[in-house]
């Protein structure tokens, strides 16, 4: 896109663009909007919310060790049940990760020994590293929309081309799928689409420049419990079968891979949100710079991470059981500052992929950039 395409997109979305200018409204303002009870973190009420999924995470195994019975027809089985347990499983566990991602925010309760201990065990479960996990994740909640200093999603800062080969239909197909399959495992592994650093950076070498001097030890607690569980997963492997893993737990596993990087990927792209470097950032504004969506009955079981996504970045200690009442408290004061996408979030995605290539300034010289 040239400069003519640059400025029809301008003039052509200035009015449902995010407002970049400093907002009138304060953290302080929003917070004395929402009710006191919101920022109660509850033990006992988050804890009921993790066993029922980890009720539905066992009452589902137990349901799909029926479906390889030789009364079951193999085309139902592999037609429609097993698709089912994976969907299924796949957003419950999505659910668990959740949980597990409050945890590390301190939101799970009052007690960080007790927040750090489900999380470690919860997303170790999932092949998360929770503390390094942990460590980048509160970095991006600090710099979110910074083109300098955020972590994660960070997008390429150039003037976006009259045609490139990702516009073909295929090739961004392939992309997509690259990005829903591989892309998580590949941040973690190589820092891919996160905050570029001098050196080869990820989320297991304790001396990655991810990590401070203090937060190492934490990192190395992450791998070693990685380590665990990957040994259990082995000797259940060689117990029941390496194709009893890969239905049970595997397609299940990468599932959740799939709405993590989904659900965090369109948080925070879309062509009407800003991005901001070092002269013209700061936190509230880049706070601001998300969007909610919907995934429908799926809201319930993601712990609505999605649709009370800007509240989460505002008050990210807040339980997820809160968000819902917080986010109405708060949006009448946010007015344009809130973003809201109605759209499927598929075809969101498809279309995004294609305008949200590249951020640029509208003009050169501004310190404001957009997606092109």
């Amino acid at each position: 896109m040239g400069k003519g395409g640059n400025a029809s997109v301008m003039h052509g979305r200035a009015e449902q663009r995010v407002p970049v200018e400093k907002p009138a409204f304060t953290v302080g303002t929003l917070r004395k909007a929402i009710p006191p009870h919101c920022f109660e973190r509850s033990l006992l009420r988050s804890s009921a919310y993790l066993g029922l999924d980890l009720l539905a995470v066992a009452t589902l195994y137990f349901v799909s060790t029926l479906f390889d019975q030789p009364a079951v027809p193999r085309w139902l089985a592999y037609g429609l049940l097993w698709p089912a347990y994976w969907f299924f499983q796949g957003a419950v566990g999505t659910g668990v990760w959740v949980i597990a991602h409050e945890c590390g925010h301190q939101a799970f309760s009052k007690w960080q020994a007790v927040n750090d201990a489900v999380g470690l065990v919860l997303h170790s479960c999932l092949l998360v590293p929770y503390y390094s996990w942990k460590h980048s994740h509160r970095r991006h909640h600090s710099n979110t929309g910074s083109v300098d200093k955020d972590e994660v999603f960070v997008p390429t800062l150039k003037e976006a081309d009259e045609f490139s080969i990702e516009n073909t239909a295929p090739v961004r197909l392939l992309y997509i799928i690259i990005t829903l399959t591989l892309g998580w495992p590949m941040y973690l592994v190589a820092n891919v689409s996160g905050r570029p650093y001098d050196r080869w950076a990820n989320h297991f070498d304790p001396y990655s420049p991810i990590f401070s001097k203090r937060e190492r030890a934490e990192v190395a607690v992450s791998d070693l419990a990685l380590v665990a569980v990957m040994g259990g997963l082995y000797s259940l492997a060689q117990s029941f079968g390496w194709l009893w893993l890969l239905k049970a737990y595997i397609i299940p596993y990468l599932i959740v891979n799939h709405w993590l990087v989904l659900i965090t990927l369109l948080q925070h792209t879309h062509p009407d949100l800003p991005h901001y470097n070092s002269q013209e950032w700061d936190w509230l504004r880049g706070a601001l710079a998300t969007v909610d969506r919907s995934y429908s009955f799926l809201d319930v079981l993601f712990h609505h991470i999605a649709d009370t996504h800007v509240t989460h970045h505002l008050f990210s200690t807040m339980p997820h059981y809160h968000a819902e009442e917080a986010s109405k408290a708060i949006k009448p004061i946010l007015g344009k500052y809130y973003k809201q996408d109605r759209r499927n979030v598929f075809a969101a995605l498809w279309k995004d992929w294609d305008v949200c290539r590249v951020v640029s300034p509208d003009q050169a010289g501004h310190n404001v950039f957009w997606f092109q």
